[in-house]
């Protein structure tokens, strides 16, 4: 280990300091080695298709430290035991270990896009059925500011007799509590339409709060990406700045699920940094002025 030491700086203290530094370098060392990485690193992976890598090893770290300390446990190795044998931890740890950050309406383009393009492309699609219901998916839906999104904008925007169904799912048991809860505290109501607080929230003690009525359109549900989901015939399936914790190989198998999953002719979003470029599925990107998205017509 090099330091670099400022020449205004006291002996005493640059010995303080560095010695302070170096001890809590070993201190890190001892609780999680590389040979705890690699072991975690490849346990989460098969459990999630979530990658971790040397350059956010920090995060696993400082998430793993934290859960540890809230259930008494001092040992990462006692630790990925127990992970390996309860399920219900393995869900906990999960939980801590992903990144939670959303908000309403975020990228605004996309639900431009979906106003103005794909609800009228799903009618005229849907119509010739007979079928008047949209069913929509928000995987990895977070603490619910998505799919009440979806919910909002197809409230204000379906012709009668039209419907709409959302499932809404999350690898996070906490997100999942707050999502279903429908509360959100003043700094997360941002970027909602005057009109629509108005409409869909009730003003209470420290926030807002989901109206019951727009809540009752939405299942929230825990579901690991991983795994099938028992879903078909989906019109919508949103699952934005989630693939890009997986690998290749995972994003691939995720987009996959969801193929098998949509309708014949449906639409899918995905996060503005994300792309299937390269991917071997078999979704046709569509571009509009808008936004782009991707596509299953067969």
């Amino acid at each position: 280990m090099s330091v670099i030491i400022p020449p205004s700086l006291p002996a005493a203290r640059i010995d303080r300091d560095w010695r302070a530094t170096y001890y809590q370098d070993m201190a890190d060392a001892v609780f999680f080695s590389d040979a705890d990485f690699e072991q975690y690193k490849a346990f989460i992976y098969k459990e999630s298709g979530i990658t971790f890598t040397p350059t956010n090893r920090s995060i696993l770290e400082s998430r793993l430290k934290e859960r540890l300390r809230g259930i008494g446990i001092d040992s990462v190795k006692t630790y990925f035991v127990k992970i390996s044998t309860d399920k219900e931890e393995l869900k906990n740890f999960l939980d801590t270990i992903t990144t939670n950050l959303t908000r309403f309406f975020r990228n605004q383009a996309h639900f431009d896009a979906l106003e103005r393009y794909v609800i009228p492309e799903l009618i005229k699609i849907k119509q010739k059925t007979g079928n008047n219901t949209i069913k929509i998916w928000s995987a990895g839906c977070s603490t619910g500011e998505e799919p009440y999104t979806i919910a909002m904008l197809l409230s204000e925007i379906l012709p009668s007799p039209w419907k709409f169904e959302i499932l809404a799912s999350d690898i996070s048991l906490k997100c999942l509590m707050t999502a279903k809860e429908g509360f959100y505290q003043e700094n997360r109501i941002v970027g909602i339409p005057d009109s629509y607080l108005k409409k869909y929230f009730d003003k209470v003690e420290g926030g807002y709060k989901i109206h019951a009525n727009l809540m009752s359109k939405i299942r929230f549900d825990y579901h690991n990406l991983k795994n099938d989901s028992g879903q078909r015939n989906l019109d919508l399936v949103f699952c934005r700045n989630v693939i890009i914790y997986f690998d290749e190989t995972a994003q691939t198998a995720v987009i996959n699920r969801f193929w098998d999953a949509m309708a014949s002719k449906s639409f899918l979003f995905i996060g503005h940094s994300e792309s299937l470029f390269g991917m071997k599925t078999q979704f046709e990107f569509v571009k509009t002025e808008w936004a782009t998205f991707y596509r299953k017509f067969v």
